[in-house]
């Protein structure tokens, strides 16, 4: 019996003025654990005349995590946050009841060309933790716990794993894991991971029971405890799962949580403007005509 449940295909998705690759949510895998939403951005070339302009935006019930391969993003939030994300790096901003921000092309790099390319993903909060105040952390990359073993180059962007605690400040139990090969071998992890689990291919190709499978592809777990796969040569994977929340989640624009009410509210605050401003931002990004959307296991 294969171990692999289900292979999602990275689809198209325009976000602001550029088109990103949609991994999570999927019509038939809602979430993976708490990992609510995952865009592939990149590799995007832009000119000199062009740049990264995500305007002010709110979230409720997450935390977003964005981690880049190349490029530079400028973070600016409503708790006076100012940071530039530069690759390899996390960063890790808590919505709690409400946090808004912008992800901008940084001053200095907007009259020349450069390259953007990362993941951006939200992770969903636990019941009890969806209303409590929004947070904002910032890791180095030399702050994320990195080993090698066998030959393989593992980093620990979140979570828990192989007994080692990433500093980042999650609120439930996950793990995302970066695994790099330059040669072919087979990883073999399942007593080291929990809960869901899905494994996505950045470059290279994976592996499993005589399928192979290439970039731009998550592959989902049917048993975490049966985790086994061979890594061609140059291949990076992501690991990402964790224990799944007893309730589904919605999702409405950049919103989720576990009643239609706190996405209702999120609403209505975002009309009337009452969210906390980013400092100096004026920009307003008008709420979608858009229907709910369920995310369940």
């Amino acid at each position: 019996m294969s171990n692999i449940k289900l292979i999602i295909e990275e689809r198209p998705n325009i976000v602001g003025n550029f088109m990103v690759g949609r991994l999570l949510p999927f019509k038939d895998k809602r979430m993976v654990g708490p990992f609510a939403f995952i865009d592939h951005m990149g590799p995007i070339a832009l000119h000199d005349y062009e740049n990264f302009d995500v305007p002010p935006h709110p979230h409720i019930g997450l935390s977003t995590l964005t981690y880049l391969f190349e490029g530079s993003i400028m973070h600016k939030d409503s708790l006076g946050s100012e940071v530039e994300i530069k690759p390899g790096e996390v960063n890790w901003m808590t919505a709690g009841n409400g946090i808004v921000h912008s992800e901008r092309t940084p001053e200095y790099l907007r009259h020349s060309e450069k390259s953007l390319h990362g993941l951006q993903i939200w992770v969903a909060l636990p019941k009890n933790l969806e209303q409590m105040p929004p947070n904002f952390y910032h890791a180095s990359d030399h702050e994320i716990p990195h080993w090698i073993e066998n030959g393989v180059a593992f980093k620990l962007i979140a979570g828990q794993a192989f007994g080692r605690k990433s500093p980042v400040p999650v609120y439930s139990p996950l793990y995302l894991l970066e695994l790099k090969s330059d040669k072919k071998q087979t990883i073999s992890i399942g007593n080291d991971l929990f809960g869901e689990s899905a494994l996505y291919i950045l470059e290279g190709s994976v592996e499993s029971e005589g399928n192979v499978y290439e970039p731009k592809q998550i592959l989902i777990a049917n048993d975490t405890k049966l985790c086994a796969f061979t890594m061609h040569e140059n291949t990076t994977v992501y690991i990402f799962g964790g224990d799944a929340f007893a309730e589904p989640r919605t999702i409405y624009w950049n919103f989720v949580a576990s009643t239609p009410e706190l996405i209702e509210d999120a609403k209505k605050r975002w009309l009337e403007q009452t969210f906390e401003k980013v400092p100096g931002e004026t920009e307003f990004v008008p709420l979608p005509p858009q229907t709910n959307l369920n995310l369940k296991k």
